[in-house]
């Protein structure tokens, strides 16, 4: 879901933190201004927990860009996919609860749950909903849910069986967010009550998480939230709207703060034990089930300046992802939702964990401050990991840049479509996403996918049959090439999507629709 998003001289910093006693880095403040001017992030907030104890949660930079309200250790962020470790916790209280088992088939804890391939939908256990193994591809079915859609949790689950395998099951990793819609659709069909219902219940009220919320409709003026920003066409950063993601919320729809997650990262690393009282949320047992290992994950060459932090293993576990560094095991997530993204980094051996939540797509910065905070507490040589992580999104950016310009150099561009632009307004009908309505509006070509709102662009003539859906809502940040096939009668047959900037967030998943013209084959 969805990747990830000038603060030079104006600098806010709230909230209080004990660093003496605990040892965080003497020089955090100063790190985290550095990274907020470097990635041009408005505003950024870090909770350190170690041995049991918060040493660090406050807030620097402000809420909103343009506006002077400071970030503080309780303004409220998008999580996003950290979510997927809240999601996982509940279905662990149902295990211990003996309601239910990791290794139940799938269907006989959701009824209709069904695959594309029988096979798969007989085998498919609730493990396998939380670990990427499905056989789907990368990100695959995402737009039925991002942007912001009109399907309801059931519909997306009900359209899994429409949606072909990228690879066989159980074979690849490729992140899903799917699979945990349904991982959390099971909670109401054991439990009787809503996912919404039941985290608050089991998880957020017991940890005193008074004021994260599962929806960003929930927000009201004048409380303490951020807001989301990206940058646009100019390469600045701007406010963009919120995107609800209600429909996908076990998947991604926590926001929480600096100092909420730091109880939610002290229950963890106290393995499911409440620190402060007696009693438990999830056993023992439970808590190592989920940061075992299920699914492995492949390891690259990993050179430049950022190869000091190659691992030399990784794999995900149960809503968590595993890595080493310098010789320890990590336990952590990121998340992403528009305009915010997130780290939840865990050391058991160590005893310490880390969160920082920023209000920009820009993982840079989360990075190079957890980076930064390790390397402190295992007395590692410094490295400056903001110079690095910059370098290495320049390089990321110009390679992207150069293929986009190679292309632009190849392209046919006094090629001439096989039909009149006229001749291509319809409706078509995707296996899983939908329909899409292709329409004349003010002389131009325009596309819209039907049940994505935000999902409205000019068809802009490429080469051959190839248009460029070039998105009204520039915040988007994903146009698509669309390429039409003719019948033998002349008329459109179907048409297919992809990307155009390698660097679109792998949730617009164009590449995996096909819509088909009403009377195709």
């Amino acid at each position: 879901m969805a990747q990830a998003l000038s603060l030079a001289v104006l600098f806010l910093i709230c909230g209080s933190a004990a660093f003496a006693q605990y040892g965080a880095p003497p020089d955090l403040d100063a790190y985290v201004a550095r990274a907020m001017k470097t990635f041009d992030v408005p505003g950024i907030s870090v909770a350190i927990v170690k041995d049991g104890k918060v040493v660090v949660a406050k807030g620097y930079g402000v809420r909103k860009l343009g506006e002077p309200a400071p970030v503080d250790e309780n303004t409220l962020f998008g999580i996003g996919s950290n979510t997927k470790a809240f999601t996982t916790a509940l279905l662990a209280t149902l295990v211990d609860e003996g309601k239910i088992a990791w290794d139940d088939p799938v269907y006989s804890r959701l009824p209709g749950f069904e695959m594309y391939d029988p096979y798969v939908s007989h085998e498919m256990t609730i493990r396998d909903l939380l670990c990427h193994r499905s056989g789907m591809g990368l990100g695959e079915g995402d737009l039925l849910f991002w942007p912001h859609t009109t399907y309801t949790r059931d519909e997306i689950i009900h359209k899994l069986r429409y949606m072909k395998p990228a690879s066989s099951f159980r074979s690849h990793y490729a992140y899903d967010n799917l699979m945990y819609i349904a991982a959390g659709q099971i909670i109401p069909t054991v439990t009787g009550k809503s996912w919404e219902e039941y985290v608050s219940e089991r998880i957020l009220t017991p940890l005193g998480m008074t004021t994260t919320n599962l929806s960003n409709t929930a927000f009201k003026p004048g409380s303490d939230y951020a807001w989301p920003h990206s940058k646009l066409d100019t390469g600045k950063t701007h406010v963009v709207d919120f995107v609800a993601l209600d429909n996908a919320a076990p998947a991604g729809s926590i926001n929480s703060s600096a100092a909420e997650m730091a109880k939610w990262v002290q229950l963890q690393l106290n393995r499911g034990k409440f620190v402060d009282r007696e009693g438990r949320i999830f056993s023992e047992q439970r808590s190592r089930e989920m940061w075992s290992a299920q699914t492995l994950l492949p390891i690259g060459n990993a050179q430049g300046p950022l190869a000091a932090m190659a691992p030399k293993f990784a794999a995900y576990a149960l809503g968590w992802s595993l890595r080493d560094y310098r010789g320890r095991k990590l336990v952590g997530h990121s998340g992403g939702v528009e305009g915010f993204v997130s780290r939840v980094m865990l050391v058991p051996e160590e005893n310490l964990g880390v969160v920082v939540l920023t209000n920009a797509e820009e993982a840079g910065a989360f990075e190079s401050i957890l980076f930064h905070v390790l390397d402190h507490y295992f007395g590692a040589p410094e490295t400056d990991w903001i110079a690095a992580m910059r370098s290495a999104e320049e390089t990321q950016h110009g390679n992207a840049e150069d293929l986009m310009k190679k292309r632009e150099a190849e392209r046919a561009a006094d090629s001439k479509p096989s039909l009149r632009e006229e001749k291509c307004v319809g409706k078509d009908e995707g296996s899983w996403d939908g329909t899409g309505t292709i329409s004349m509006e003010d002389g131009k070509l325009v596309m819209r996918l039907d049940h994505t709102p935000k999902a409205v662009g000019e068809l802009r003539h490429w080469q051959y049959d190839t248009f460029v859906a070039r998105w009204k809502n520039r915040s988007l940040d994903a146009d698509a090439y669309v390429t039409f096939s003719l019948r033998p009668d002349g008329t459109i047959g179907e048409a297919k999507m992809e990307p155009v900037s390698p660097l679109t967030d792998f949730s617009f998943d164009f590449q995996d629709l096909v819509l088909r013209r009403a009377g195709g084959i």
